[in-house]
């Protein structure tokens, strides 16, 4: 396994300066952004994809310092109920994916997008109980008229150019835990081993999913993980207890929210992360640990230094070798 980082915490520095960084730090791979929700600060898209110069440019930056492009990340909601801004997140989405198939990459993060409750309404709207049953309709909607045919047609466009679609399972999305990654990657259709995951445990652990147990479960329908971020989440119980876990406050009114996301290791500790990332090892998962940092309690340098310690103390890095006991 490596330790990466999401380029995205530092996107008022150069990318070069940014790379010289995290290099200096021991890190062995970068995520980009490129457009969307995490902004393309790093990776202009039109001026990537004309020009084989720009390409070749990019790729002598990171591996010229050692490291690799784990994944080009364009979170996004192409599913939105405006026009404009589906229109735009999924034209991002594909212009990402052309270029992840010029610079020969595998995964392109995404979201699964939250489409509106039914056909005029405004704002996306998040189902999370079956009653009144007008949600179970909103459900029928979301998943069978909009999602399903969408990602249906994405996964085989992913398909034709080598590409992973990686969803992050997020709450405020359709996709948001393995229940409803694993109904959409079966969904699609022929193209469904394409719906794959960015395993981000911070999203289930507040959610009171049992992590190791969750990456066990995906990969029972194969090589579902294809990259994952290394963010932790911590739950007080203080308010948890007290309001349950579903919170609308800022995640700058730490005090008051029942989590907040953490650096690794601040969220949970040693013996959780181990148990993860031998998890993730026993089922077949050897690639990248991409931090991304968004602990409100810490600047982005130090909960990223802290978060490269804790990492490199707990990374499987080496093969396991030979069984000489058995």
């Amino acid at each position: 396994m490596k330790v990466g980082a999401f380029s995205v915490a530092w996107s008022n520095k150069p990318l070069e300066v940014v790379l010289d960084y995290l290099a200096g730090l021991g890190v062995e791979a970068v995520e980009i952004g490129t457009g969307n929700y995490p902004g393309d600060a790093h990776c202009k898209l039109d001026q990537m994809l004309a020009s084989d110069k720009a390409r070749k440019a990019l790729l002598q930056a990171v591996e010229s310092r050692g490291m690799v492009i784990s994944a080009l990340s364009c979170h996004g909601n192409p599913l939105h109920p405006k026009t404009a801004i589906a229109r735009k997140h999924h034209e991002t989405w594909r212009k990402t994916v052309q270029l992840a198939a010029k610079l020969g990459l595998e995964c392109v993060i995404v979201f699964s997008g939250l489409p509106a409750g039914a056909k005029g309404d405004k704002v996306p709207n998040w189902v999370t109980a079956p009653w009144p049953e007008d949600h179970l309709e909103a459900l029928n909607y979301q998943w069978n008229e909009v999602a399903i045919p969408y990602w249906t047609e994405e996964a085989a466009f992913a398909a034709k150019h080598g590409v992973y679609a990686c969803f992050e399972m997020h709450p405020n999305f359709l996709v948001y835990n393995p229940e409803t990654l694993i109904k959409l990657r079966c969904a699609v259709g022929k193209h469904g081993d394409r719906i794959c995951a960015n395993f981000d445990p911070s999203h289930l652990f507040w959610q009171g999913i049992d992590v190791p147990r969750a990456i066990r479960k995906l990969s029972e329908y194969g090589e579902v993980i294809k990259h994952c971020h290394a963010k932790d989440c911590r739950v007080y119980p203080w308010v948890a207890d007290v309001y349950g876990v579903l919170d609308t406050k800022h995640y700058g009114d730490e005090p008051k929210r029942a989590w907040i996301f953490r650096t690794v290791g601040y969220g949970h500790g040693e013996e959780t992360w181990r148990d993860i990332i031998s998890t993730l090892r026993m089922v077949g998962y050897d690639g990248v640990l991409s931090i991304e940092h968004e602990d409100s309690l810490m600047s982005a340098d130090e909960g990223f230094r802290k978060a490269v310690a804790f990492l490199k103390q707990v990374i499987i890095s080496e093969p396991p070798g030979a069984m000489t006991w058995a």
